[in-house]
C-alpha cells in the first residue's frame, strides 16, 4: 500500500509516517517509480508504535522493542530486549512520579503558606 492508504487506514498523518521511516521504525519499500510501499501490517505496526509512544517511550525504545512486536494483535512477544527496556522506562516513570509528588507536596506547602500570610493581612 502507499502512504495515502497507510495515512488513511491509520488516521497518522503522511508526514508523521515519513517521520516514522526516519527513526527507523517503518521501513518502507520503493517501487520503480520510487514511491514508498507500506507492508500489509503496516497499520499494525503504526498502532503498536502509536501505543508505545502513548506509553511515554522514545523512538530509540522503540525501535528495539519493534522486533519482538509480531502478528497483529497488541502483545509483544517477550524477548530480553523488551522486558530490559520496559524495566527501564518503568523505573524512570517511576522516578518522576516520586519526584512530582515531592513538588506537588513542596508547592502545596508554599500555597498554604501564602493563604495564610493573605488571612493575617485581612
Amino acid at each position: 500500500m502507499l502512504i495515502g492508504e497507510l495515512s488513511r487506514q491509520t488516521g497518522v498523518a503522511h508526514r508523521l509516517l515519513r517521520y516514522y521511516e526516519e527513526q527507523g521504525l517503518l521501513c518502507p519499500d520503493r517501487d520503480t517509480s520510487g514511491y514508498r510501499v507500506y507492508a500489509p501490517d503496516a497499520p499494525y505496526v503504526v498502532a503498536r508504535i502509536r501505543g508505545m509512544l502513548a506509553a511515554g517511550l522514545t523512538t530509540d525504545a522503540i525501535r528495539e522493542m519493534l522486533p519482538c512486536a509480531t502478528g497483529a494483535g497488541p502483545g509483544i512477544e517477550p524477548c530480553p530486549e523488551v522486558l530490559r527496556t520496559m524495566a527501564v522506562h518503568l523505573e524512570r516513570l517511576d522516578t518522576d512520579i516520586e519526584d512530582l509528588r515531592r513538588r506537588r507536596a513542596a508547592l502545596a506547602e508554599f500555597r498554604e503558606a501564602t493563604e495564610a500570610r493573605q488571612e493575617r493581612v485581612r
